[in-house]
């Protein structure tokens, strides 16, 4: 038995180098591995390359490394909800490749199985597929940086546009439960882009909330095999918070 579990959140990303690219997990503050962010923080890491549905929001999430300026360049597919994203976009500080949800989904997925590529109809006939969209701004508002055209060929009449697949240097991900062994199951919505990002990672460690014996979990219930899970860690009781609560008033 291989068991991949390490004693801390700090432990788990210290070998994380400046510049590494990581495929985080989450949508919105829902299954962000909100213990592993910090550690991270922490550590002082600089020069991050994420991939991920969004970047947090200004106080929480991967906004916790953005507003110290840690993150060089991001891959998302929405970017709303942080205004320091936003400036730092803006201003030059900050390059930015936007994707379609489900592109973006689809290229960790495809990066997981060993796809190195595939076509989509998303995008096409757009900036996406033509080129054009803006990547990075100087600090005089000019751009010095747009996404290059992509090949778009015609299948049963229907034009697709060639996306490329990611395999990110880490995965950092949030589960409900894991065992020793790297097995992990997320909570409802945490399924998110959690189990895609744990797939895409060449490293992938995972936090979770509570660890359990092997065969403690239901074979059929595991999202993502231990195969694919190098290193788990123990977070229980991290804090979750809410992107944006609606209530309805009473009577």
């Amino acid at each position: 038995m291989i068991d991949k579990v390490v004693a801390s959140a700090a432990e788990a990303v210290a070998d994380i180098p400046d510049g590494a690219s990581l495929a985080v997990g989450g949508f919105g503050l829902c299954g962000i591995p909100m213990a592993l962010i910090q550690a991270l923080h922490e550590a002082g890491t600089t020069g991050l390359e994420t991939i991920s549905n969004n970047c947090g929001v200004d106080d929480w999430g991967l906004g916790v490394l953005l507003a110290d300026g840690r993150i060089r360049r991001t891959i998302s597919s929405y970017v709303g909800e942080n205004k320091e994203f936003a400036r730092q976009f803006l201003a030059g500080e900050l390059e930015v490749e936007l994707t379609p949800q489900g592109t973006l989904a689809e290229k960790l997925r495809a990066g997981g199985a060993g796809i190195p590529a595939f076509y989509t109809p998303a995008g096409v006939g757009t900036q996406v597929s033509e080129g054009g969209l803006p990547r990075k701004y100087d600090d005089a508002g000019n751009v010095v940086a747009a996404s290059e055209p992509k090949e778009v060929r015609s299948f049963g009449g229907v034009d697709y546009v060639l996306e490329e697949s990611l395999t990110p240097d880490y995965a950092l991900v949030h589960a409900w439960k894991g065992d020793r062994l790297g097995n992990l199951v997320y909570h409802v919505t945490a399924m998110n882009f959690n189990p895609l990002c744990a797939m895409a990672g060449r490293i992938t460690i995972a936090e979770v909330e509570e660890l359990v014996e092997p065969g403690e979990l239901d074979p059929q219930q595991i999202h993502t095999p231990g195969i694919f899970v190098q290193r788990v860690v123990a977070a229980p009781g991290v804090e979750k918070r809410i992107e944006k609560r609606t209530v309805s008033g009473g009577s």
